[in-house]
């Protein structure tokens, strides 16, 4: 029981030297203002630099990963290509056998757990209407699954249906930005049922598609889709085909591995023998796109941190003018039975308030530039509970260690020299 009551009385002392060390440290501060405001600005700028960057990073990979989300997160395109490939995979690669309708029909025989099956072919091809003409636009050549197997949604009209796939019908659905450049002035309701030449051959409107947006530079909207069919049969016979396959939640790595026992079977690659085509994934963009923005971060951190380290230094500078100004006061308080971790937890306690004064001055500008950013650029930008704790716990960390020495120099002051301070 005394041992209990023995560290119940040291708790509430450690408590009381505490909360004495954050009182003298604010007066202090308050009583150099100009000193306290010169001392966290380093501590002010590495903190809003890395916010602002951990901000502008964290929103453009959360708006990236929703695109590439928004194009089919479950989905699997089997492709005779590699999406990324070296110079090296390139020429093995471009002598693999080009996949045609009988891999298409054998994935939509076999493949059990495909919720949707879509095969796309495309060019850039140019548009012409009577208003006008638009050149490379992606016209694309799939069949009525594409849109569940890709995302994406109809703005007006229709999409393709199975009879216009059996049937190779000349339709065609608009991409916002082709419908908006061929007819311009015109809605999109109006659009639909008007007649567009592609490539010199007429096609009737059915649809307009939502408006996407970009992704990695690239124009979602400014395409056009026609059944695979009629593709086949008007603008090019000789084209390879990819295959879309959309796998239900959770069993994306098992619809793989049966798209590659049935793919291998049609192909007719020999056992031992490694793939002649390639399933690839979205999450392969998210990796890639990932270690750019890694590689930015790391940039990011490492020039927050210099400046955390520069203004760790001018905090040190500081606290030891502040110990050699108040020689004196240490002297009297030592002489009244001041012990020296009393004095030590004071000046650590004052060089880490002054930083974490920068630190959350710092956080609140970052917080501010990020939200600059986000408004005025088509950059995005979110700053996290976690990056505002990181910034606030490191420059709190920063005045801790910088603090140490100007502390361990307070306490270890002789009291009697001390007070014989001028």
């Amino acid at each position: 029981m005394s041992r209990l009551a023995a560290r119940w009385r040291g708790l509430r002392r450690f408590l009381a030297e505490a909360g004495e060390g954050v009182r003298i440290a604010l007066l202090s501060l308050t009583g150099a203002r100009l000193r306290s405001f010169l001392t966290t600005l380093g501590i002010v700028i590495g903190v809003m630099t890395v916010i602002a960057i951990v901000a502008i990073i964290d929103g453009l990979n959360a708006s990236f990963a929703a695109q590439v989300g928004g194009l089919g997160a479950n989905t699997l395109y089997v492709s005779k290509w590699k999406w990324m490939t070296t110079s090296e995979d390139w020429w093995s690669i471009r002598n693999r056998k080009d996949m045609g309708k009988a891999e298409l029909e054998a994935v939509i025989r076999e493949a059990t757990l495909a919720a949707a099956v879509a095969p796309f072919v495309s060019l850039d091809a140019a548009l012409t209407s009577e208003q006008a003409e638009v050149n490379r636009v992606r016209v694309r050549g799939t069949n009525q699954d594409y849109l569940l197997a890709n995302g994406g949604s109809v703005g007006s009209g229709r999409f393709l249906t199975e009879p216009d796939v059996e049937l190779s019908r000349s339709v065609l659905v608009l991409g916002p930005n082709v419908a908006d450049r061929l007819f311009p002035g015109v809605t999109h309701d109006e659009v639909v049922g008007r007649r567009v030449r592609v490539q010199g051959r007429p096609f009737t409107v059915i649809g307009v598609l939502a408006r996407r947006g970009r992704l990695m530079g690239l124009d979602l909207d400014t395409e056009a889709s026609l059944p695979w069919t009629t593709f086949l049969r008007d603008l090019g016979a000789k084209r390879t085909i990819s295959i879309a396959v959309a796998a239900p939640p959770g069993q994306v790595q098992a619809l793989e591995d049966q798209l590659v026992g049935i793919l291998r079977r049609v192909r007719r690659v020999p056992p031992g023998k490694p793939d002649d085509f390639s399933v690839n994934r979205q999450e392969q963009f998210l990796r890639i796109y990932n270690q750019l923005t890694g590689a930015l971060y790391g940039v990011a951190v490492g020039v927050g941190l210099i400046t955390l380290l520069v203004g760790g230094i001018g905090i040190m500078n500081i606290m030891l003018v502040s110990v050699t100004e108040r020689t004196r006061e240490i002297g009297v308080r030592r002489a009244l039975g001041a012990r020296r971790r009393t004095i030590l937890l004071q000046f650590l306690i004052e060089s880490s308030l002054v930083a974490a004064l920068g630190g959350a001055i710092g956080t609140a500008l970052g917080f501010g530039v990020a939200l600059l950013v986000d408004l005025t650029t088509p950059l995005a930008a979110a700053v996290t509970p976690g990056a505002v704790a990181l910034g606030l716990g490191f420059s709190a960390g920063v005045g801790l260690l910088f603090g140490s020495w100007p502390a361990w120099r307070a306490a270890h002051l002789d009291p009697v020299e001390a007070l014989r301070y001028e």
